[in-house]
């Protein structure tokens, strides 16, 4: 399979999460008022900037795609990652909120909720056991360090911690 492929295809995971499911979820989508629209929209965009940046740092810095069946090669460790370690999580989060905002959805907000749930079981049973074997003790400094959810405000910097 060649590596545009691989990236395509990759893509189907955040198509279901973001349009797929909701879709199905909610049948009325009628845009509500000026200040939920205006902000769902910035909340939408923002979360698909979040995404873009993490595809992009995932095949250009560690050589892979989203997809856990082709993940990145190399521990990425840059970025909006320095900051926590699951942005591009935060990205689909931030624009399932910007959605159920737009149109003023429950049924969005609580599948939103529900991604988080079933990411986090994800990342706590396979991902990051799994990023321990592949990466070692660079993933489980890194770890120590970046929280899974909440982003530090101060980027994560290998050097100055492995000099302490």
């Amino acid at each position: 399979m060649t590596k545009l492929v691989k990236h395509l295809f990759s893509l189907i995971l955040p198509i279901t999460v973001l349009v797929v499911v909701p879709a199905v979820i909610e049948k009325e989508w009628k845009l509500v008022q000026s200040f939920h629209l205006m902000a769902g929209l910035i909340l939408i965009l923002g979360g698909l900037v979040i995404m873009s940046i993490t595809i992009s740092s995932f095949a250009l810095i560690g050589k892979g795609t989203l997809a856990p069946w082709s993940p990145p090669t190399k521990l990425v460790l840059q970025g909006l990652y320095r900051h926590v370690r699951n942005p591009m999580i935060l990205g689909v989060f931030t624009v399932l909120l910007g959605e159920a905002l737009s149109i003023r959805s429950t049924s969005i907000l609580i599948w939103a909720g529900f991604v988080i749930l079933i990411n986090t079981v994800y990342f706590i049973i396979y991902e990051e056991p799994d990023l321990e074997k592949r990466f070692g003790d660079d993933y489980r400094e890194y770890k120590k360090h970046v929280p899974r959810w909440l982003p530090r405000v101060a980027p994560f910097n290998r050097v100055q911690h492995n000099k302490r």
